[in-house]
């Protein structure tokens, strides 16, 4: 059976973020039943792209990507509050994206065994004028923006970021894993819970091992677009068949780099550590006119492949048609066939994990609006069996923090970023996380920013509450105690290099033979089997293969990419979800499983909705600037300062109202710019003429007037304006935790907020092996197990 399967959630979202942490569930088995508006549905259902004819109401891509696998009721939320009242008290989950609070806030004092979560901009709470926020300006006012793309051009506007809605996606991401987290505690307490998610807030935990530097001090940001870069000579290279993306930051990576190359002469300018310890802006150059001159003629698939080989972090830079004929993509099943009555037969992306037991997988197209209004609302009155516990955990011997996943016990072996964010989340929801280290080989991030393992800025900003036990693996005393420990736990998280659990005796198989009911949790670049299965990377070389750098660029430009660092906290957060949604499946079924997670996989989930409408229309994705096909205008404009602004109007009437708040009325009687489609036909000029206006504002002072006259905007916030930010202060956002040195240490918190189960976070990242003890005389020493198998009733 799927994962959810027995789980029911009432979805009031009407937003992209809301209705995509809906098919995040929806797609395991939930069943998700939506409530719309009589008549015209939820607004995306009028977003483009609209393909085909019939009703516009069910011609959206994007409203067909999100809603796979849900139940459309036709309800007035506001007026048949009995009806609404009756779905919710038969439901386990409900999910809102409304800013105003009123109507959830009373339905969660009628239903407290009920998990609830409120998915908005800025969180609840923040003052009226946020709520008009679209995901443009959530972005910029996150840090994000303002370090998009890498090696800015400081002329130029920071830019959106790939695909339409990435912010939204984010949020929907945490959101479903804090729902999931919310369950498995409901499953065992039948209590509910209050959940409040900013989108703010989640996209600058992405950036927390860089804003956790930045925070403390012990790096100050130069308030420059380039904050967020890594030195040296990572960059796209055009070649014969499109471009490449080239990552290169180590002795080894340039060893092989030379080789690939065939060793030219005027490689030896360069010292072997040069990357290392002697990168200068004119260095940098040199190699980057030489290697594009030299990779220019060549084939980019052979090239990358060849490179990847000799250890060279080299990839192709894909595009959605790449992705629909990889064959990387056939093996590992992301694309799958759906029919729509309207759009017809396209390959839908689907996720970027795969769960060995109990896989998500997309069942029914999104429904007609209105499609099962008569069959759910004539059966409520038809008592539902709630899902039964099938496995009770036994709580580990360990203080209880508090939390939705407290008793759950997870073991890290996890290095660098991507599977710390993950053990760092879960962490934040509960789990005792225990990360299995040793002194011989400290992780990287131990020795980055710093010369003190233990006091490493990157590994203390990622690391809080999370436990250290020092191990050596490579002694079979040392994997005999770790396989003890895991006979201890419930979940096994690792992003090792494809292979090296297996060879460490450790792969899935002889797990579960330790362990019947382990989830091990694997995130790999390409997950762990394919053709490419085989290839390594970082990164900004999963967003080049999924697909998001070739999004990201000026209008007729080259493609730039992302930020270079984005990505490993999401793959992160991806295989924290997934490993919430294995550990409900375990306890309704008693089943352990693999989680299969691959960081491309992930990353081209991100941007689904552009990925389905290529596979609807056939038209080729470019870069696109700030352009949106619904909003005009909807960019970032300069502002006094070398500081930017961004401003997104969603029709007529707001663009009356920027015009007005920017003094120029003639602009709104332009003939040019009368309707959103003249708008878009004249969109140049358009941008033109509102940078113009803004270039002599202050971009907080602006922000604050536009938003205050309801317009969307924010300022494209530097990293000194996102670690200053007053909502962020004001949620929590930032937390003080104990610190070796310093006695005390900020770090970035959980960007949820929940009423009724919040963990404790007051302990910092530890020492190596500081709770050795803990590990080896307390839990080793304990009965083995970590649960029982209950026997249906």
């Amino acid at each position: 059976m799927s994962a959810l399967t027995g789980i029911r959630i009432v979805e009031l979202a009407e937003s992209v973020a809301g209705e995509y942490c809906g098919k995040l569930l929806a797609d395991f088995g939930a069943d998700v039943i939506k409530i719309e508006r009589p008549g015209r549905g939820s607004p995306t259902r009028g977003m483009a792209p609209l393909v085909g004819n019939g009703e516009r109401c069910e011609r959206s891509v994007l409203f067909a990507y999100l809603n796979t696998n849900k139940r459309s009721v036709e309800l007035d939320a506001t007026s048949d509050v009995e009806a609404l009242g009756t779905l919710v008290a038969g439901a386990d989950a409900v999910i809102d994206d409304h800013a105003s609070a009123s109507v959830l806030t009373e339905l969660a004092r009628r239903h407290p065994a009920v998990v609830f979560c409120s998915i908005t901009p800025y969180g609840q709470g923040a003052p009226p004028e946020f709520h008009n926020a679209k995901s443009l300006n959530v972005f910029h006012s996150s840090g994000w923006g303002y370090h998009t793309p890498s090696h800015a051009d400081p002329a130029k506007p920071p830019l959106k970021g790939p695909g339409r809605f990435l912010p939204d996606y984010e949020a929907g991401l945490d959101a479903a894993l804090c729902v999931a987290a919310a369950l498995f505690r409901r499953l065992h307490t039948a209590q509910g819970e209050f959940i409040d998610v900013s989108a703010q807030a989640v996209l600058a935990s992405r950036a927390d091992c860089i804003l956790g530097r930045f925070i403390t001090g012990e790096i100050t940001p130069q308030n420059t677009r380039d904050d967020y870069d890594q030195q040296g000579p990572a960059s796209f290279f055009a070649c014969a068949d499109g471009f490449v993306y080239l990552y290169m930051t180590s002795r080894a990576h340039w060893a092989a780099v030379k080789k690939l190359m065939g060793h030219p002469r005027w490689l030896d300018d360069f010292a072997d550590d040069w990357l290392e310890f002697s990168v200068t802006a004119d260095r940098v150059a040199a190699f980057q006119r030489g290697f594009a001159a030299w990779v220019r003629d060549l084939p980019r698939e052979a090239t990358a492949d060849e490179a990847q080989r000799l250890g060279v972090p080299l990839v192709p830079v894909n595009g959605a048609a790449d992705l629909l004929r990889s064959p990387q993509y056939r093996h590992r099943g992301f694309f799958t066939e759906v029919t729509h009555p309207v759009l017809g037969t396209a390959r839908y992306p689907t996720v970027g994990y795969r769960l060995s037991t109990s896989p998500a997988q997309i069942a029914s197209a999104a429904p007609s609006l209105g499609q099962h209004t008569s069959t759910v609302l004539g059966s409520l009155d038809t008592p539902r069996q709630p899902p039964q516990v099938r496995f009770e955990p036994v709580q580990p011997p360990t203080r209880s923090r508090g939390g939705p996943l407290d008793g759950i016990r997870v073991v890290e072996l996890t290095k660098v970023w991507a599977g710390p964010y993950a053990g760092k989340l879960l962490a934040f929801l509960g789990a005792e996380v225990i990360k299995v280290e040793t002194a011989a080989s400290p992780e990287e991030m131990r020795a980055y920013g710093g010369t003190d393992i233990n006091h490493a800025p990157y590994f203390l900003s990622l690391n809080p509450e999370i436990l250290s036990v020092d191990l050596g693996l490579k002694s079979q005393a040392g994997l005999r105690s770790l396989r003890e420990l895991i006979a201890r736990s419930d979940i096994v998280v690792n992003n090792l290099r494809p292979q090296a659990m297996e060879r460490l005796g450790l792969g899935y198989d002889q797990l579960a033979a330790v362990k019947p009911d382990i989830i091990s949790v694997s995130i790999k670049m390409w997950g762990n089997d394919g053709p490419l299965g085989y290839q390594t990377g970082y990164a900004p070389c999963f967003a080049a293969l999924a697909g998001l750098a070739s999004l990201v660029g000026y209008r007729g430009g080259p493609p730039l990419g992302a930020s270079m660092r984005y990505g490993d906290s999401t793959v992160g957060a991806a295989a924290a979800f997934a490993a919430v949604v294995a550990l409900l499946h375990r306890d309704l079924t008693g089943e352990g499983q693999f989680v299969d997670v691959s960081a491309v996989d992930v990353l081209s989930s991100m941007i689904g909705d552009r990925l389905l409408e290529y596979s609807v229309t056939g038209r080729e994705l470019e870069p696109d600037g700030n352009r949106h096909p619904n909003m005009a205008p909807h960019g970032c404009y300069p502002c006094s300062g070398d500081d930017w602004i961004s401003i997104a109007v969603a029709d007529d009437a707001e663009w009356r109202r920027l015009c007005d708040l920017l003094d120029a009325p003639g602009l709104a009687d332009d003939g040019r710019y009368l309707t959103t489609a003249d708008r878009q036909r004249n969109e140049d000029a358009l941008d033109d003429d509102i940078g113009r206006l803004t270039a002599g504002h202050g971009a907080e002072q602006l922000t604050q007037r536009l938003r205050c006259g309801g317009v969307a905007a924010s300022k494209s916030a530097t990293a000194i304006d996102v670690i200053s930010d007053p909502l962020l202060w004001e949620r929590e956002f930032y937390r003080f935790v104990s610190d070796h040195r310093e006695g005390q240490r900020p770090v970035l918190g959980p960007p949820w907020r929940t009423a009724r189960a919040s963990a404790q976070i007051i302990r910092g990242a530890p020492d190596l092996g500081e709770h050795n003890d803990y590990v080896l005389n307390e839990i080793l020493s304990a009965t083995a197990g970590s649960g029982r198998s209950v026997q249906p009733t």
